[in-house]
């Protein structure tokens, strides 16, 4: 991957730059899927997060959850969440999901030194996702839990190598500065 497509990944539409790892161990917890899809689902998050070196725990010590995916049939699903405009910090979720016929949607919070401190990931799974086998599904649902990608991202090995070279001890937590993916993209092909 060379550093102008790595940029693009983090790129937003409105031309900024946001590249952000976890900071803290990541504390999942997944509802709405049968047991079977939820071991395969905790099973790829385990093991995504194993390959790039960052902990996974039971619970984070300040909000015992850290890492929430909410699996629905319908966004209006969404309604029977105690608190989620608090939550989520959006007073309109579920309108706006509903407007944008969206299959899902993350939301990232942040610790002072700019690390992902939660993600929340909502998956519509009778749209355009239904179709998906779980264990690709999986696969990619942790790749886009695991950094601020601007969109979308197809698992593959050139991935997976970025997302290892972005949680390198070295270097930061996150930056804003489009040269970092300099810095990454020396590194993808040591990962």
């Amino acid at each position: 991957m060379t550093a102008d497509q790595i940029a693009a990944l983090f790129t937003r539409p409105d031309g900024t730059f946001l590249c952000a790892r976890w900071g803290r161990p990541v504390a999942p917890v997944i509802f709405g899927l049968a047991d079977e899809s939820l071991r395969v689902f905790r099973g790829a998050i385990r093991a995504g997060f194993a390959h790039a070196g960052h902990p996974v725990a039971d619970t984070d010590a300040e909000m015992g959850a850290n890492l929430m995916l909410f699996f629905v049939r319908d966004w209006t699903d969404l309604a029977g969440i105690p608190d989620l405009d608090r939550l989520t910090g959006m007073a309109d979720l579920l309108e706006r999901l509903r407007r944008a016929e969206a299959d899902q949607y993350r939301v990232f919070r942040f610790d002072a030194d700019g690390g992902i401190r939660a993600c929340l990931g909502f998956l519509r799974i009778s749209g355009a996702l239904a179709d998906s086998h779980p264990a690709h599904l999986a696969e990619a649902l942790f790749m886009r839990c695991a950094l601020t990608f601007a969109g979308n991202v197809v698992p593959s090995a050139p991935m997976a190598a970025l997302i290892r070279a972005a949680y390198a001890p070295v270097l930061p937590v996150a930056a804003a500065d489009p040269s970092h993916a300099l810095r990454l993209a020396a590194r993808v092909g040591n990962a």
